[in-house]
């Protein structure tokens, strides 16, 4: 290459050469950044560009391949072009300045730069490359096959076992995870119910149960003016019906059946003859089993036995949806189990269940034990506490407000400190 060759067309080629090694390497860091359940949700609704990257990426030995040996090519070109211009104009001192100013352009701008933009904005280029790289793909594909034998081969001898990847199942906690990052994509509300879904395994009846002491029931050893005026006034839907104790459970009252009785007095024969067969389930079934179960059966309330067959409470399916849309009726049996006396102070009703005065506070009281408040402090202190007894559960401080022989009746709790120390 002589001196009276012009330098214009040949910088303008090598431009050229530079911005091709920035298309190969800015596509393969946006084809390797996409995210691949938003990919297949694009291809799915028919974008061509998705399509087409998500074919690609089922074999990203030949994408990779086909990219590296069109950037290698490039840079080859471009250097030798560089190399037989310098020696042309100014000898081995020249080319090695040439060799200097061309490795900072392509680090510049054929690696760096279009990386960068490429990992930021991977769509943007990735979608229309692929549109570029799936039929050149085809027709290189000889020569790609060649090259991905030997780097195999390379890779076996050295105790490398290449596998096609696929796009794995992503577990509960990456799914979860997943959610949260949706971030403004979806809204908080649908964000808890989902959640809240993947938390029905970890989640058991017990938690979500009425306990035992707190069942409302018809006792068929009360007489029959008292068994009318419950009939009358309860807000449940089913009722249990038992002898003497709930562990005699005799059945569960639909009180639909009672419609056409509404202004008749009932007598136990007859209501006997009204009950359905009561349901009974382990304590410590999960929310999803449980879930199931109800789909499965007409009914919609279950007794929650221990391993004695002890009825430690009832669990119905309006609980476990509540569990996972949040509370979408008043149930006159909780209120009050949280007052709120100052901006810092509340008073909590020991009965309060420890997950409700969580998800309605905003609290983060330990709910891997005792599923009360009195059971909470009574565990932590090993001792049924006396009045003005204080301790601090998880960075909340407590006092007992109130507390008999058998259980903590009524504590204050603070506003969450900055440590979480526990201490009586």
């Amino acid at each position: 290459m002589g001196d009276d060759v012009p330098l214009g067309p040949l910088f303008g080629l090598l431009a050229f050469l530079i911005l091709l090694s920035a298309f190969f390497s800015g596509s393969e860091t946006a084809l390797m950044s996409l995210n691949r359940y938003q990919l297949r949700h694009k291809a799915r609704e028919g974008h061509r560009g998705a399509r087409l990257a998500e074919q690609l990426l089922k074999r990203p030995d030949r994408l990779l391949g086909l990219i590296l040996l069109g950037n290698n090519l490039v840079n080859i070109f471009a250097a030798s072009l560089v190399g037989a211009v310098a020696m042309a104009r100014g000898g081995p001192p020249a080319a090695a300045i040439g060799g200097f100013v061309l490795t900072f352009l392509i680090l510049i701008f054929a690696e760096t730069a279009p990386k960068t933009w490429a990992a930021l904005h991977p769509e943007r280029l990735a979608f229309p490359a692929a549109l570029v790289y799936y039929p050149l793909l085809r027709i290189t594909m000889p020569f790609i096959w060649l090259i991905n034998a030997c780097s195999n081969a390379v890779l076996w001898i050295c105790g490398v076992r290449s596998s096609v990847s696929a796009l794995e199942s992503l577990t509960r906690e990456e799914l979860r995870t997943l959610v949260h990052e949706a971030g403004t994509r979806i809204s908080s509300r649908y964000q808890q119910m989902l959640i809240s879904i993947l938390d029905l395994e970890r989640v058991t009846v017990d938690d979500v149960m009425v306990p035992r002491n707190e069942i409302l029931g018809i006792d068929l050893e009360d007489d029959e003016a008292e068994i009318d005026e419950i009939i009358r006034e309860t807000t449940h839907t089913r009722v249990p019906v038992f002898r003497d104790s709930i562990d005699n459970i005799v059945g569960i009252l639909h009180m639909r059946k009672l419609a056409n009785r509404a202004t008749q007095s009932i007598d136990k024969s007859s209501l006997e003859e009204l009950l359905e067969e009561p349901y009974f389930v382990p304590e410590g079934t999960p929310l999803s089993v449980q879930l199931i179960a109800f789909q499965r059966k007409p009914l919609r309330l279950a007794m929650v036995v221990d391993e004695y067959g002890d009825i430690q409470g009832v669990v119905t399916l309006e609980d476990i949806l509540e569990e996972i849309v949040g509370e979408f009726t008043t149930d006159p049996g909780d209120e009050g189990d949280v007052i709120q006396v100052s901006d810092d102070t509340w008073l909590v009703d020991g009965t309060a269940n420890v997950r409700e005065v969580n998800r309605a506070q905003g609290w983060e009281l330990p709910i891997d034990g005792p599923k009360t408040i009195n059971g909470l402090i009574v565990e932590r202190l090993e001792e049924i506490p006396v009045p003005s007894t204080c301790l601090k559960i998880s960075g909340y401080p407590m006092e007992i407000v109130a507390s008999d022989a058998k259980r903590v009746q009524q504590v204050r709790v603070g506003r969450r400190l900055a440590g979480k120390a526990e201490q009586a």
